[in-house]
């Protein structure tokens, strides 16, 4: 090994330093990954329909984002340079065991946010635990209204329309398609997402069909599985429609059961969130279920080149289609990170705070595969977007489940305004919807 002469040395220790300078004259974002925790059902009953294919949406967008081959203006590499490191959970366990979590993904694996969280009873749980931390949180799906209409938060966001929205949709599609609905049965887990879904359509339908009456009124638990009494009971009380929120594999195994026994030819099923079941359950489906997706997703979803793009990936990725929880997921990461990259923005092109993240998000707006998106409730915090509700048919030339009847309707017309709590707005009659 050659020994350099002192001149030599000087001038390699001079060069040593130079580059020590500008590396650390290079902006923060080269040197720094973002941490981002994902929680969503993998395991359970409400995996196989909901948890794993929104957690498939999270890693083919954020491979996608990684290696810049998003399209305009999602396509800076990661998070405004940033590699975006994701750290997946399981939220299945209930709500006390995700509080735990969700500190741990805070504290001990150094999170800086966290996407998740499917069930409403989990949210409300969550939410003030991010709060009161000073960390950033955003719930990609779960539907009870009350999280921002009963609490206020800084750090915590919801990037989709909660179920109030589902529930007056379906009712006004019955209206608009003159159905007739004398009387009808409701079937609902019994926990907040079935508690608020069951009265939303009940007050929407006060107004829509006046003098409709409820019959049979069913509240089984969460993940009964086991539906034969409920069965019986819908048997004996025929009526004209059976209005339902049951998702994931409580839906499925409902559908199952009640199907073999001819519940659906006697009432017809109208269902809140039913479109991340039917590649699933296939033809066992019945044909003329009117049935939402919880937003204009999957077979409902809008012709648009960003949705052409996520359609591609998403189903060259996982050989079907993307339903629900995965539309969900990736509009929340498409937020996140326009909101992480006006924050860097204003940072120096630092990583942003909680802090920071928050100011972006808060009352902003952006475009999804489904649509516009906008922080427009609950102080900025709280998302509103279109919806669409249609009829299902089993195509036995393409063995899908295909959805006809599609009847699209505008965030402002399914949503209450900024001003209005859901159940006051629903008890007036709906003031202000623009329809």
């Amino acid at each position: 090994m050659r020994i350099p002469s002192s001149r030599s040395r000087r001038a390699w220790r001079g060069a040593v330093a130079a580059a020590g300078l500008a590396l650390a004259a290079l902006p923060a974002l080269a040197q720094e990954t973002f941490r981002l925790g994902i929680v969503s059902f993998l395991s359970g009953q409400a995996a196989e329909s909901f948890g794993v294919p929104a957690v498939n949406g999270a890693k083919v967008v954020l491979d996608a984002f990684n290696n810049g081959k998003a399209p305009a203006p999602y396509n800076k590499v990661g998070f405004g340079g940033m590699k975006i490191e994701p750290v997946y959970l399981d939220e299945n366990g209930g709500a006390t065991k995700q509080v735990q979590e969700l500190r741990n993904l805070y504290e001990r694996e150094k999170v800086d946010a966290v996407v998740g969280y499917v069930g409403s009873g989990d949210c409300l749980a969550v939410a003030p635990v991010a709060e009161e931390m000073k960390k950033f949180l955003i719930l990609y799906d779960c539907g009870t209204p009350r999280i921002f209409e009963d609490g206020k938060y800084n750090y915590v966001f919801r990037t989709a329309s909660h179920a109030a929205m589902d529930n007056v949709a379906l009712a006004r599609y019955l209206k608009s398609r003159n159905v007739k609905v004398e009387k009808f049965n409701m079937i609902h887990q019994d926990y907040a997402w079935g508690q608020d879904s069951r009265k939303d359509f009940m007050l929407a339908m006060e107004h829509l069909y006046k003098g409709a009456k409820v019959d049979a009124d069913l509240l089984p638990k969460f993940g009964a599985g086991q539906y034969g009494t409920e069965v019986s009971a819908l048997l004996g009380k025929p009526a004209d429609i059976l209005h339902s929120s049951l998702w994931g594999g409580d839906l499925q195994a409902f559908v199952l059961q009640a199907g073999a026994r001819g519940v659906f030819q006697k009432q017809t099923p109208v269902l809140s969130a039913a479109d991340h079941v039917l590649p699933g359950l296939g033809e066992k489906f019945p044909n003329g279920a009117i049935i939402g997706a919880r937003g204009a997703y999957g077979l409902m979803s809008p012709k648009s080149a960003l949705n052409d793009w996520w359609w591609d990936i998403y189903s060259k990725a996982y050989n079907v289609y993307p339903v629900q929880a995965p539309y969900r997921m990736v509009q929340a990461l498409l937020g996140l990170k326009l909101a992480a990259e006006k924050a860097m923005a204003a940072n120096g092109g630092k990583k942003p705070t909680p802090e920071q993240l928050a100011a972006a998000l808060k009352g902003s707006s952006w475009e999804s595969p489904a649509g516009t998106i906008r922080m427009a409730l609950g102080d900025g915090h709280q998302a509103i977007q279109d919806t669409a509700i249609g009829r299902t048919r089993w195509d036995p030339a393409k063995k899908m489940v295909a959805i006809e009847d599609i009847q699209r309707f505008p965030a402002e017309c399914v949503n209450p305004p900024a001003n209005m709590k859901t159940e006051d707005w629903l008890k007036a009659g709906m003031p202000g919807a623009k329809c």
